[in-house]
């Protein structure tokens, strides 16, 4: 039977993608392919497929049944390949040239074929090895401008939006963002995973009820606020770049959400930067404060060219919203800097400094400043204001 067949779902293996690129004819009959499964996530398994004589190259990705990080004791749903195939091609629809392109998907074997980033870098990898990426910030900015504006009621419409919401409907997923970032680092879960050294700030951190009452009212927030088509995570690692160009990649988590999240994960990540890369520091400030303007700068002039709802169609409503977003943006970031340090699922931002006691600091730094910004976020009201209070608690 052919691949592309099939009534049941089964994992791919190298010869298997093979035979599944053929059957697509994206290459020719007699091309000759080589494939090497190079995942290195979390949950899914990643297919290299090339033409080692025409020099053509594509990715063939698999959603497994269970989370690769646990094992098959974290059973997922294979639907968010669909999710995720769904939202790419949303977002490809909305800002192309920043979504890789989706060639084929099976919703039976939760496969995706799409285009081949080879040529790019991770950003995180890349920010860790010393690239800057000058353009990155810019991208991502209009990026999510033009993705949370035209899946929003304003730039959709709210009856089309309304559809939108149903088909991306992703509780399994969403309860992993509930669970990892806002709920298990602010009591002693069992997936919680830190130093020995950290153990005093952690600990209080789980008694601070100040704290846990805004992060509630944070998940609240993820849990209601069904403003945009969110990526849902949107971080470091799931950018592709070079010097010229930007792909943000791996939506699985899309769902309706609170647009400040989609931009926090990014303010939050490159924070991350920001609090290790001591020589480059004022670059990754550069890069935040350079999200935020091409954001909101973009975002206004779809939101005044664009509308679709006559009366939101005013500067007072625009700015209220700017300003939910802006404080709702710092707070999810406060929550991703203390996750990425105490929950599950670090980053190699912080985890890859070799010297305990140089990682430790930044580690407190980390969750200090996350602790601020989820207090603190609706008292902040200029990018400057927070970028102050960065570099106070950073120096």
């Amino acid at each position: 039977m052919s691949i592309l067949n099939q009534s049941t779902y089964h994992p791919l293996t190298e010869t298997t993608a093979i035979e599944l690129a053929l059957n697509l004819s994206i290459f020719s009959e007699d091309a000759e392919l080589s494939c090497k499964e190079i995942g290195d996530g979390n949950l899914n398994l990643v297919f290299h497929v090339i033409d080692t004589q025409a020099g053509k190259s594509i990715i063939i990705k698999q959603a497994l049944p269970y989370a690769k990080v646990v094992g098959e004791s974290w059973p997922l749903t294979l639907n968010r390949a669909k999710i995720e195939a769904d939202a790419l091609k949303t977002f490809g629809r909305i800002a192309p040239d920043f979504v890789p392109e989706v060639y084929y998907t099976d919703d039976v074997l939760a496969v995706t074929v799409m285009e081949d980033l080879s040529h790019l870098l991770i950003a995180r990898t890349g920010f860790i090895n010393g690239e800057t990426y000058p353009l990155i910030s810019t991208h991502v900015g209009e990026y999510l401008a033009k993705t949370l504006f035209y899946t929003s009621d304003y730039g959709l419409g709210p009856g089309r939006k309304k559809e939108q919401v149903q088909q991306f409907i992703n509780p399994e997923l969403c309860k992993i963002t509930e669970d990892l970032i806002l709920t298990d680092p602010y009591y002693d879960a069992e997936t919680n995973e830190f130093e020995e050294g950290l153990r005093p700030i952690v600990v209080d951190l789980w008694r601070d009820e100040e704290l846990k009452f805004h992060v509630n009212v944070l998940k609240k927030t993820f849990l209601t606020d069904a403003e945009v088509l969110l990526h849902g995570d949107l971080h470091t690692g799931s950018i592709f770049a070079n010097n010229s160009e930007t792909k943000v990649i791996d939506p699985e988590f899309a769902f309706y959400g609170p647009a400040g999240f989609d931009i926090g994960q990014v303010f939050a990540n490159l924070l991350f930067q920001v609090i290790v890369n001591n020589k480059k520091r004022d670059l990754f400030v550069e890069h935040i404060e350079t999200v935020w303007d091409v954001f909101k700068n973009t975002f206004t002039i779809l939101w005044e060219t664009e509308n679709k709802e006559v009366l939101a169609q005013s500067a007072s409503f625009l700015s209220y919203n700017l300003s939910k977003f802006f404080a709702d943006a710092l707070g999810f970031a406060g929550c991703e800097l203390i996750r990425r340090t105490i929950g599950l699922a670090h980053v190699a931002d912080l985890d890859g400094i070799k010297d305990e006691q140089t990682r430790l600091a930044a580690k407190r730094k980390s969750l200090e400043l996350g602790g601020i910004l989820i207090k603190q976020r609706k008292n902040i009201k200029e990018l400057g204001e927070f970028i102050e209070i960065v570099k106070e608690k950073i120096n």
